[in-house]
């Protein structure tokens, strides 16, 4: 009996030590995870999770357009230790990328971030002087490989040709165009960085491309989330956390190789593309040459690789999906083909000025489909003042662009497809502030002239040559799936030549 009581006795010894550890850890939290005060305000968080398990990773930019009808255009969220804000509406997302554009350039570091891109590497996730060296170096070469010139136009004009002939051995039956506009997108970004092309029957460039959307949509899980908060355990643990960098590391062989192939016959003199450009830079000896290294060489490919393919192919099969859903306005953009181009001779960009429905068009196909619903996050340089709020130095911003896109207050119809959204009373083309596809301020997207040339003369390009519709009795889903980017639902097409 004595010794029952003794055992009973360190029970609720026990379960008294580790109640107050409970306690302590979850005022230690509260300490940690304390807002300042004037700070935005956002949803009740549970101790040491905050809102993980209330946010909805499959579609993230529409939970929080609900939490800003809550708590506003500025609000923020508890993911862990992270408290981020998040801004939504054109007035906030303006205030914070362009007005505070100094303030918000930064990118903030975690655990992933730090693991995937170590040593403030790469083009996206890079920051401070390495980050305005390789953005300033990068520009300088797209534009001597030809960006925004003849050149490039001629690439894509003749990449079009290769497109149309392999969709027009597909009439008959319908199929997927995923695949074909991948390796159509890739090969005009490969020709910069890589000066090679595939043929259509090698899937290699679009299976590589499919391991980076793989290892973003990853992130956004519970699985992704996991690791930020706790990632000297998860680091060791079995999940689908740890195809994220496996996939890393493919990608990366993959691109290693080629620079090992351009080395083997690499002349400074007559430098082929954007590898060529950088070793050269690499071996100059300049001053100004500090995080020129082959690992950052990399990882620049590595985000170029994966946006000049996957947003141009992505805008592309958006483009099929309305058009198919309002075959009215698909015949009205062949009209206007016909007659500012008529069916013998290539687009081109000068056409642009006289096709002002078919910009229109495809403003409005980019604006519905939201291809990047939510920015790369940017930091607090400084502490600063948004929206009224206290903003701290280091705090992380998250800036909602499907808000930006869908804004009651900027667009007349946000919710319909609507190309007037983008035409004045007299029927000319009319540009909108509130159109952000591509972010805006000083980390813009560097590719954005390229992904504005290429889906203008591939729409353009395709529907020159084809008509598009879907299976009968089926309807196109609007509805997207959210990982690297906003992509459609798996969907098959027919095409009919004209």
């Amino acid at each position: 009996m004595l010794c029952f009581l003794h055992l009973e006795s360190l029970d609720f010894k026990s379960i008294g030590l580790l109640l107050s550890l409970v306690v302590f850890l979850v005022i230690a939290d509260y300490f940690k995870t304390r807002k300042p005060p004037n700070y935005p305000p956002g949803p009740f968080a549970l101790p040491f999770v905050g809102n993980m398990f209330s946010f909805d990773a499959k579609q993230p930019h529409l939970y929080l357009m609900k939490l800003a009808e809550i708590h506003g255009d500025l609000f923020s969220v508890s993911l862990g230790g992270q408290q981020p804000v998040v801004a939504n509406g054109y007035k906030m997302v303006k205030e914070a990328l362009v007005v505070q554009g100094d303030v918000f350039v930064d990118r903030p570091s975690g655990p992933t971030s730090e693991r995937l891109y170590p040593h403030n590497a790469g083009l996206v996730l890079s920051s401070g002087p390495t980050w305005k060296r390789h953005r300033r170096f990068t520009m300088t070469t797209l534009r001597n490989f030809g960006l925004g010139k003849t050149l490039m136009e001629n690439a894509i004009c003749e990449e079009i040709r290769y497109l149309q002939e392999e969709m027009e051995t597909q009439t008959g039956d319908p199929f997927d165009p995923k695949v074909l506009f991948k390796n159509a997108a890739s090969n005009i970004i490969c020709q910069l960085v890589f000066a090679r092309r595939s043929d259509y029957s090698d899937d290699t460039s679009p299976k590589v491309v499919q391991k980076l959307v793989e290892a973003l949509y990853l992130q956004r899980t519970v699985w992704g989330l996991l690791y930020e908060l706790f990632p000297g355990i998860m680091k060791h643990m079995p999940g689908p956390h740890n195809t994220i960098f496996s996939n890393y590391l493919d990608v990366e062989d993959f691109i290693r190789k080629e620079v090992e192939r351009h080395k083997e016959d690499f002349d400074p003199n007559n430098p082929r593309d954007y590898i060529d450009a950088y070793i050269t830079e690499m071996q100059s000896g300049s001053s100004d040459t500090e995080g020129f290294t082959e690992s950052n060489l990399v990882l620049n490919s590595l985000d170029l690789f994966l946006a000049g393919t996957e947003t141009t192919a992505t805008a592309l099969l958006w483009s099929l999906v309305l058009l198919i859903k309002h075959p009215e306005v698909q015949k009205k953009v062949q009209s206007e083909i016909d007659t500012v181009i008529g069916q013998s001779r290539p687009p081109s960009m000068v056409d642009k000025a006289n096709m002002p429905y078919t910009e229109a068009v495809i403003h409005e196909i980019m604006r519905i489909a939201d291809i990047v619903p939510i920015n790369v996050p940017r930091v607090a340089g400084r502490d600063t003042t948004l929206g009224g709020y206290f903003i701290p130095k280091g705090t992380p911003l998250w800036t909602n662009l499907s808000s930006v896109m869908f804004d009651k207050t900027e667009w007349e119809t946000p919710e319909e497809f609507n190309p007037g959204h983008f035409l004045d009373s007299e029927g000319k083309f009319r540009r909108r502030d509130a159109f952000l596809p591509f972010s805006a301020g000083k980390r813009v997207c560097l590719g954005e002239q390229l992904a504005r040339m290429e889906l203008f003369l591939f729409f353009v390009g395709l529907l020159q040559k084809f008509s598009f519709s879907t299976e009968e009795g089926v309807e196109l889903s609007l509805e997207g799936e959210v990982g690297a980017e906003r992509t459609p639902l798996p969907f098959k097409v027919f095409i009919h030549t004209r």
